[in-house]
């Protein structure tokens, strides 16, 4: 019976050092290891509050910039540049047509019209770099249309990433509390080894026993 129960105990230590290997635990264990060391950084406290932070007062305020980003805007802001150019055409002209209206010299026309009408004065000398400002402008706005088309699907798709973040960084801190997952394999092997141990033993005296007991009878038959 008892030599029973030690094969049972053999075939159940076996089980236990071969079930790790069969399940290919030794590679897995490894790459969650390597994946709670990865990950450590991102679910860090501070680090996914300033994920969270990024993405709700940073990225989410995008969207509401995306309504100013189409072509049809960029189409109208165009046409006020066109305005632009049109004005400093007129504004290169308009000196020398009020000298030749009030007769006076050009430099006297600019030097009144600088002390009388000190804004229109200023804005037409900075309306070349104005021009050119606001080109440069709506060329960057228009060579990146098509990425604020997909900010909205963005937001959306990365909505749920920082939520999990959010929600799942105290669970991650319990998961990575745990021992080293490599040491999972040895929490089969080692028990299973002492399993087959002790089977082995027991087998073996049990087997010493029974010869013992075999080499009694015959002895007392002899005798």
């Amino acid at each position: 019976m008892i030599r029973k129960m030690m094969w049972a105990v053999l075939a159940v230590g076996v089980a236990l050092i071969a079930a790790p290997f069969v399940m290919g635990l030794p590679d897995k264990a490894d790459g969650g290891q390597q994946m709670i060391d990865a990950f450590a950084p991102i679910m860090d406290e501070q680090n996914v509050q300033l994920t969270a932070d990024y993405y709700y007062d940073v990225f989410v305020p995008l969207g509401d910039v995306v309504p100013a980003m189409t072509q049809e805007n960029i189409d109208q802001f165009n046409g006020y540049l066109a305005g632009f150019t049109a004005v400093g055409v007129d504004a290169e002209n308009m000196v020398p047509a009020l000298s030749e209206a009030m007769d006076m010299p050009e430099e006297d026309v600019q030097a009144f019209m600088a002390a009388q009408f000190v804004g229109i004065t200023t804005m037409m000398q900075q309306l070349p770099q104005m021009e050119e400002d606001f080109g440069a402008l709506l060329g960057l706005m228009e060579a990146n249309v098509a990425i604020f088309e997909q900010v909205p699907a963005g937001l959306d798709h990365y909505e749920p990433l920082v939520t999990t973040m959010e929600e799942q960084r105290v669970n991650y801190d319990k998961v990575s509390s745990l021992p080293d997952f490599t040491l999972f394999t040895w929490f089969f092997v080692i028990p299973g080894a002492l399993l087959v141990a002790l089977a082995l033993t027991g087998l073996f005296v049990g087997r010493e026993t029974d010869d013992a007991s075999v080499a009694d009878q015959h002895f007392t038959t002899a005798a």
